[in-house]
């Protein structure tokens, strides 16, 4: 059974925007925290924005007031608002939730920006 469904990725041009989705299968339990991960093409899987269940919210230096980080817990999700997006920026999209302490992977999604 798929636990979490990601959306939102797709081709965009630089400077321009895009909204990531991540649904959590109510199955899943009680989520605590929410979280974006990217892994580019020979990098490691690197932190993108966190945020806990009272919606505090990390982001990476690099993401930093252009990503926002969003949880609709009625709905079990989880968002990620890209604004002024870069070349750089290009990586697969994961999300990450925590329940009772063990974390559940979405499948990724393609995040391309264009020059």
């Amino acid at each position: 059974q798929v636990q979490l469904v990601e959306s939102g990725g797709g081709l965009v041009q630089a400077g321009g925007s895009l909204i990531l989705s991540c649904i959590a299968s109510a199955s899943i339990g009680r989520i605590n925290n929410m979280a974006w991960y990217r892994q580019a093409p020979g990098k490691q899987r690197e932190s993108v924005a966190s945020i806990t269940r009272g919606s505090n919210t990390n982001y990476a230096d690099s993401v930093k007031g252009r990503f926002t980080i969003s949880r609709d817990n009625a709905k079990n999700t989880v968002y990620l608002q890209m604004n002024s997006l870069k070349p750089e920026d290009t990586a697969v999209y994961y999300c990450n939730v925590e329940v009772n302490f063990r974390g559940y992977w979405g499948q990724g999604t393609q995040v391309t920006v264009s020059s």
